[in-house]
């Protein structure tokens, strides 16, 4: 089926009154592959502890180019599109009384359209829990500024709801809505928006309403031609002529860009509530109760992934009601400590009281399922949010491997006068007969033995790699052990003087090939995929990354690289493969034997 191309309003260009920043680049600031290596670690016990809860099961759909029309009266739910081999995909809306819901589009995006457009004349459309957060490049652009994530028809006149989306990185506006301005409306409520081209929120109607959202510009990198806030990201909200636009409780920052907020010619607005970072360009802002410093984790409710969408499930980073109301106020639990995130890296924290611990939301802070209190001690990330803490006690040992502030009691509190930065011990015991090993922790680790014998030991970011026959290899670390692996031979393990069981934490036997996928040289990033007939694990190997976003399922692999590395141990034979780019990939076979 043809697809038909979107129509958009009255404009040569979407630029035509934008001005862009001189900044040429985004050294320093956060990439989106380190935001995510780092942010979505979590120690052993919350990897053990958490599952997923899906209401529904879903169902995979590999995107080859179709239009899936949604007529009136009719829901289209649980859905994953997998967009990683480089196709595309169109939802178009065609009825009133419609609803789009838990549905996730996963992997970069290469097409040349909008990915949902509605086209509905009448009635009310609900668009729920969807996520659009992998973004896209501008290779395939039919139009102006590349692709798009939503766009509302001119010739349409229905009034949409969006709840719980998740937008980021797309060129051409997250949320095209402009034409509301000739019929019908656009209600955004608690979604998210991030490094979107042109604008995250385009509004116009006099019954477009923007409530508890958040946008902004941070200067992710989503793929070729695709460069970051500096030439092509956007306003996080843009009026344009037709009513006065309503937000509530909203939040946005400009970031490279040089507005938060632009109203074009006639276009009004009013914000209550919540906060801006950045200049407002015109001057049809009402404003009551708005701060210059908003919080820009996304709201409760919004999925952070593909899969997280499609199942149902949901997270949250903010407690939704746009306040900072200490709801988690003990007075049995008479401190607070406060890490307050960087949006420049991402942060990984731990702590540990001398009494009772529990989250908190005061000042402002997330309350968030990854972060773990185990007794009396915290393991968390935090990036451009906050995490807060109410405990009893004195604080007894602190680490924060990031750029993050801590704060206890409203004073900043300096983390190595709390103990040691790396305050945890392994030791990998030899009993007498050789003995390889790879153990990985979620914090840092280093060798702590100067002794030249132990040189052979390699300490890559998180990962440690080396052999043992009857030494005692000594390393300090932060965080937890996730991931042990041994060969044959007798060794032991021991956490802080406690011996450990390795088969609590992974696979034993070390796979004997390698392959590994580098993008260092590469002219953009590389999508791939393939399976193998024996077991696949990540790896370290050669310093390489080790990603959450890259993702394993039993035999079968798919995931990307940028400017680094990604590798995998593995064994048997590679029975399928696909590569999108210019990345090099070199197998090895019997890679520890080299």
């Amino acid at each position: 089926m043809a697809r038909e191309h979107s129509v958009l309003d009255d404009e040569r260009s979407v630029r035509d009154d934008e001005t862009t920043t001189a900044n040429g680049g985004n050294d320093g600031l956060l990439h989106r592959r380190t935001y995510m290596r780092l942010a979505g670690v979590t120690t052993a016990a919350a990897a053990l502890s958490t599952t997923t809860s899906a209401d529904e099961e879903y169902e995979e759909i590999t995107a080859r180019g179709q239009v899936i029309r949604i007529g009136a009266g009719e829901t289209y739910e649980n859905k994953l599109f997998d967009l990683t081999n480089g196709n595309s995909v169109l939802l178009l809306v065609e009825g009133g009384n419609s609803v789009i819901r838990n549905v996730g589009f996963r992997g970069l995006h290469r097409g040349d359209e909008f990915m949902i457009s509605i086209n509905a004349p009448s009635g009310d459309v609900l668009i729920e829990n969807v996520y659009l957060g992998d973004g896209s490049t501008k290779e395939g652009e039919s139009f102006v500024h590349g692709p798009g994530a939503v766009f509302y028809h001119r010739n349409a006149s229905c009034d949409v709801t969006f709840r719980h989306c998740n937008v980021q990185g797309w060129p051409n506006n997250g949320f095209y809505c402009s034409n509301t301005a000739s019929g019908g409306s656009a209600r955004f409520e608690n979604c998210y928006g991030k490094n979107n081209g042109v604008s995250t929120y385009r509004v116009a109607g006099g019954n477009d309403v923007i409530s508890n959202c958040v946008a902004y510009n941070d200067g992710t990198d989503y793929g070729p031609g695709w460069g970051g806030y500096v030439e092509d990201a956007g306003r996080p909200v843009w009026v344009w002529p037709g009513g006065p636009v309503t937000i509530e409780n909203s939040e946005f920052a400009s970031g490279g860009y040089p507005h938060a907020m632009v109203l074009r010619g006639s276009g009004r607005a009013q914000m209550s509530g919540g906060a801006i970072s950045g200049s407002v360009q015109g001057g049809g802002l009402e404003r009551s109760s708005v701060s210059g410093s908003p919080e820009l984790s996304p709201p409760a409710g919004v999925p952070t992934s593909a899969e997280e969408a499609a199942s149902g499930a949901s997270s949250s980073r903010r407690d939704g009601s746009g306040a900072d109301e200490d709801t988690t106020d003990d007075s049995s639990l008479p401190n607070l400590l406060v890490v307050d995130g960087d949006p420049s890296d991402a942060s990984r924290y731990e702590f540990e009281v001398g009494g009772d611990v529990e989250k908190s939301n005061a000042d402002g802070a997330s309350i968030d399922e990854e972060d773990v209190v185990d007794g009396s001690s915290v393991y968390g990330s935090v990036a451009d949010w906050k995490d807060a803490f109410r405990f009893s006690g004195d604080l007894e040992r602190l680490t924060v491997d990031g750029p993050a502030t801590v704060r206890v009691n409203d004073e900043v509190v300096d983390p190595d006068a709390f103990g040691e930065n790396l305050p945890h011990v392994l030791e990998v015991d030899g009993r007498g007969a050789p003995t390889s090993y790879e153990i990985t922790v979620d914090g840092r680790i280093e060798l702590e033995s100067a002794d030249p014998e132990e040189t052979a030991t390699t300490v890559s970011g998180s990962t440690v790699q080396s052999s043992v026959t009857d030494a005692t290899h000594r390393f300090r670390f932060s965080g937890a052990v996730t991931d042990v692996t041994f060969t044959d031979g007798e060794a032991a393990l021991f956490v802080d003087g406690e011996e450990i069981d390795p088969s609590e934490y992974g696979d034993h036997e070390l796979l004997p090939h390698a392959i590994v996928f580098d993008g260092t040289h590469a002219d953009g990033p590389t999508t791939y995929s393939f399976e193998v007939s024996g077991t696949v694990v990540k790896s370290a190997y050669r310093d390489a990354s080790i990603d959450d976003e890259d993702v394993v399922e039993g035999r079968a692999v798919r995931g990307g690289v940028g400017d680094w590395l990604d590798a995998y141990w593995f064994d048997g034979d590679i029975e399928e493969f696909h590569l999108l780019g210019d990345a090099t990939v070199d197998v090895q076979y019997n890679a520890r034997n080299l």
